[in-house]
């Protein structure tokens, strides 16, 4: 088998665009993987013909051998273009190689560790009892046990830091008010914070109603920084979605920043890097939480490696309709009592992508930083 042919889509979803990707083959077989959305996506799509001049006529299910070109023959660290160029390739070799073989992803990552794969989805409202009520819904809906939301009630940008904390404490004791108690909530603050201390100050005024995890409250690039803070708080500390590759991983790890990372699998490298990533996490006993905010493809991919991953903890998940895209698949991947099933008669990535839908007009769309009082900008 040999790679023939690599077709790039800009999918629209909603008020976005993602990159998606269809790797063909001399067999007639193909797999389609989800690039993530850095910035430009318009540079994404010709990073992925320059890879496909790099692969053409390999064995499609020779990953490791294909990573490992890549990343050579690039000869600098790819960066967030190329790794999600890379990551999004690296969905559909593996894709093609469990069609090929006739089982799903999962058999080929060494068989399901665990039945059923825990998603949890991220909530907000005005208030307190508005976030709840939308909590009860999604439990009613689809079983949801476990949420996310941004601990910010007022802005961090406008508002003295401690009335910033107060009024993020007085929210999360207003969802346990309003919540069973057996319900994890999980906060983020985006990376928002630039001084750790502030970051503590926030995790402590959190940490009488115990938070499910506290995310990413800091810029990613001084994991001594990460170190020193993990060493300080009271909550389980989670961080990794603006991570590459093992290395950068190890980095942190070695440092005790985090108890939970968050790779994203269509960012870091792919399914392989993931896999290496979630072993080095393993033997530091950390556990893994994919950042997952991508579409209902990107959800497959991250149902196949969660499912093989002995520390894995729970997956971040939007509904196929949240944001538009929910008619890409035949059949996208839905939650049942918080739980997406496994498929294991359906091989590959067990979904098949509607390539008449992704072909419909994209849209442009870029980050934007607010602006704070004395007309600087804040992070995103």
């Amino acid at each position: 088998m040999k790679i023939t042919g690599l077709k790039s889509f800009m999918a629209k979803e909603g008020s976005r665009s993602r990159v998606l990707c269809k790797v063909e083959t001399d067999e007639g077989i193909y797999g389609w993987g989800e690039c993530y959305s850095p910035g430009p996506d318009l540079a994404v799509i010709p990073t992925l013909d320059y890879i496909f001049e790099l692969i053409k006529g390999i064995d499609p299910r020779r990953i490791e051998f294909i990573m490992m070109k890549l990343f050579q023959q690039m000869r600098f660290p790819p960066g967030a273009v190329g790794l999600s160029a890379m990551s999004g390739l690296d969905h559909a070799l593996w894709d093609i190689s469990g069609k090929a073989a006739g089982v799903p992803v999962y058999q080929l990552l060494g068989g399901a560790a665990r039945d059923k794969v825990q998603v949890y989805r991220s909530i907000g409202g005005k208030d307190a009892k508005e976030a709840a009520e939308v909590a009860h819904k999604l439990h009613d809906d689809y079983g949801f046990t476990a949420f996310k939301t941004s601990p910010f009630r007022v802005s961090p940008d406008e508002h003295r830091w401690g009335i910033v904390c107060k009024k993020a404490a007085e929210y999360f004791e207003g969802l346990r008010k309003h919540c069973p108690e057996e319900w994890e909530f999980a906060f983020d603050p985006h990376a928002k914070i630039f001084e750790p201390i502030k970051a503590l100050q926030l995790a402590n005024a959190l940490a009488p109603y115990d938070p499910f995890f506290y995310e990413e409250p800091l810029r990613p690039e001084n994991s001594d920084a990460w170190g020193r803070l993990r060493s300080q708080m009271q909550v389980p500390l989670a961080t990794g979605e603006c991570l590459y590759t093992r290395f950068e991983f190890l980095d942190l790890l070695s440092k005790q920043g985090a108890d939970i990372i968050q790779p994203d699998i269509c960012v870091c490298g792919g399914l392989l890097e993931m896999r290496k990533i979630a072993a080095i996490a393993e033997a530091h006993y950390v556990s893994v939480a994919p950042h997952n905010p991508m579409g209902p493809l990107a959800t497959a991919v991250n149902l196949h490696f969660s499912a093989a991953t002995p520390n894995f903890k729970i997956l971040e998940y939007h509904l196929p309709d949240d944001k538009g895209g929910g008619d890409w698949l035949d059949e996208a991947y839905w939650p049942t009592d918080g739980y997406l099933q496994l498929r294991p008669d359906r091989p590959g990535l067990g979904v098949e992508v509607n390539e008449e839908v992704v072909q419909t007009e994209y849209v442009l769309w870029e980050r934007k930083s607010p602006v704070r009082p004395d007309g600087s900008t804040g992070y995103i």
